[in-house]
């Protein structure tokens, strides 16, 4: 097993480091919940329905 410590843990010299310093975090946080809203139907269910958007509009 290796400590932590030992790991060399360098940026490969083609990646600028000013550039992943400048990340936000969670940037894109809302709109990927705002787009993520998924329903999965019980198959006889879903047989009632031909396509999706007939399935959306009923919902």
């Amino acid at each position: 097993m290796t400590n932590k410590t030992e790991i060399n843990d360098e940026l490969r010299s083609k990646y600028d480091e000013t550039l992943l310093k400048s990340g936000v975090r969670g940037k894109y946080a809302v709109q990927y919940a705002a787009g993520t809203n998924l329903v999965l139907l019980d198959p006889d269910v879903a047989a009632a329905f031909p396509t999706e958007e007939a399935v959306n509009e009923a919902l």
